[in-house]
């Protein structure tokens, strides 16, 4: 049970510092905290954890308009943010993990400002229809946070300028245009400003939690590590990684996310094997991954290998690689 508050508000728009600050936090927080973290990146599309840059983002376009590519450690798909753009964590331990009530404090911000809100699936907030917040989600080692962004003021002509879905998504979404879908909350509440959504969600967290927040203060120790950890989140291997030479290829979306496998086969067996995907769950590409390396390259030991590895997600995948008739 929640008993005590923390606030954390980074003023740094720099995308490789603010997951790095969002990561030592996520290791500080102790039973009975939730820390709640509002920050801001800017000019930046984020990519999740198991996503292909080049697939997601026209990562040329961006570099030469002075943008940034950044990648977080949760699932899930891309985004833009700007400094239009509010993004929160909550962070807290497993057993004090509560999204009702997580996403009920960004419904009650917004509402404060005299929106009405709806949820939509697990990880969209919608007002009027369309989308101003995405969330994502990430536990390890019995810590766990959900972040998201908060739409206020965003460029929308850039957003849909440097994400460029797959044709699997385009093929499952249809072709409608981005800005359709999505909404920025200063076009249903005039005047509201990023900054008076922090006042806002700071009033939230405390009502729905009913309790006081206070200041989280970094050690010397803690904010040396964070700028280690942002020189890592800013490099080449850890936003684009080494592309597989692969031998095989197949793609597609399922209602729990799209993927895309490659396997470079040698002599018959797997001898690497590379997922991209924009799955809620972080684990899944990895686990799919660890699977097939080393099995044998065959409808049937693929299938075996997947089915000890996977639960129902392996009869979606398993049914992709029959259709690609190996």
């Amino acid at each position: 049970m929640v008993q005590k508050l923390y606030l954390y508000q980074s003023g740094c728009f720099d995308p490789y510092y603010n997951p790095a600050v969002e990561k030592q936090l996520l290791d500080r927080v102790l039973p009975g905290q939730c820390i709640l973290y509002l920050w801001q990146n800017q000019n930046t599309v984020v990519i999740g954890k198991n996503q292909n840059a080049w697939a997601e983002c026209r990562t040329s376009l961006l570099e030469s308009e002075g943008g940034h590519l950044a990648r977080r450690l949760s699932g899930g798909g891309a985004v833009f943010h700007d400094l239009g753009n509010l993004n929160f964590t909550f962070l807290v331990r497993d057993e004090d993990y509560d999204l009702d009530k997580q996403l009920s404090v960004i419904q009650e911000a917004v509402r404060l400002a005299g929106i009405s809100t709806e949820r939509s699936g697990r990880n969209d907030v919608l007002a009027e229809g369309r989308k101003f917040s995405g969330n994502a989600f990430y536990h390890q080692g019995g810590h766990a946070y959900h972040h998201g962004t908060l739409m206020v003021d965003v460029d929308k002509d850039k957003l849909q300028r440097y994400l460029s879905p797959s044709k699997a998504k385009l093929e499952a979404k249809g072709v409608a245009s981005v800005r359709s879908r999505v909404v920025n909350l200063s076009e249903l509440s005039p005047g509201l400003t990023c900054d008076k959504l922090r006042t806002l969600m700071v009033q939230a967290f405390e009502q729905v939690y009913g309790l006081p927040s206070c200041p989280v203060l970094l050690t010397d120790d803690e904010r040396k590590q964070i700028e280690e950890n942002a020189k890592i989140n800013g490099s080449w291997d850890f936003l684009y990684g080494a592309r597989l030479p692969f031998t095989f290829e197949c793609e597609r979306r399922f209602p729990w996310g799209g993927i895309q496998l490659q396997l470079q086969v040698k002599g018959g067996i797997i001898a690497a094997a590379k997922v991209y995907s924009d799955a809620m769950d972080w684990q899944l590409a990895p686990s799919i991954e660890q699977a097939l390396t080393g099995c044998r390259f065959c409808q049937d030991g693929m299938e075996t290998a997947l089915s000890a590895a996977l639960g129902d997600t392996a009869q979606d995948l398993c049914q992709m690689l029959r259709d690609q008739n190996i």
